[in-house]
């Protein structure tokens, strides 16, 4: 038989946690995010994922209201890695998966760029809806051994 039987491929890897619906999820999350990458041999870039999971994170804190949770999923496939953000609002993101959204963010604001960031840094990115809101979600590939830093 010519190449890996289903039987040898490798299960993902993940991690499920439910964050307190405040900025303290931020650093959190991407605590896990690192110590999840951190556990594979070869893993996406941390320092990407870390930046883009306290983006998702920080929207959902920011954009959605509520006391409960908010919950983080991260998934770690022999291709890369898939980081989702759950929140209970159903109402999907602005701009998340538009191409090039009309206008820019303003050069003078703090806010406005973080969707921004998700679509240029990941390899692909989305929502969809669950049944307690919507999950947003990011993925990014395997960073080849030759460039990563030594």
């Amino acid at each position: 038989m010519n190449g890996l039987a289903l039987h040898d491929t490798p299960a993902p890897a993940s991690w499920r946690i439910a964050l307190p619906h405040t900025v303290a999820a931020v650093p959190v999350a991407r605590a896990l995010v690192r110590t999840a990458l951190a556990e594979v041999e070869h893993a996406a870039d941390s320092d990407t994922a870390e930046l883009l999971t306290a983006e998702l994170v920080a929207n959902a804190v920011e954009h959605t209201a509520g006391d409960g949770p908010i919950e983080l999923v991260v998934e770690l496939m022999p291709g890369g890695c898939r980081v989702e953000v759950h929140d209970p609002d159903p109402v999907p993101p602005a701009d998340l998966t538009v191409p090039h959204p009309v206008g820019h963010p303003d050069p003078w604001q703090e806010h406005g760029r973080g969707l921004l960031l998700i679509r240029a840094l990941s390899s692909s990115c989305g929502h969809r809806p669950t049944d307690s809101g919507k999950a947003v979600w990011f993925r990014l590939p395997v960073v080849p051994p030759q460039r990563r830093p030594a």
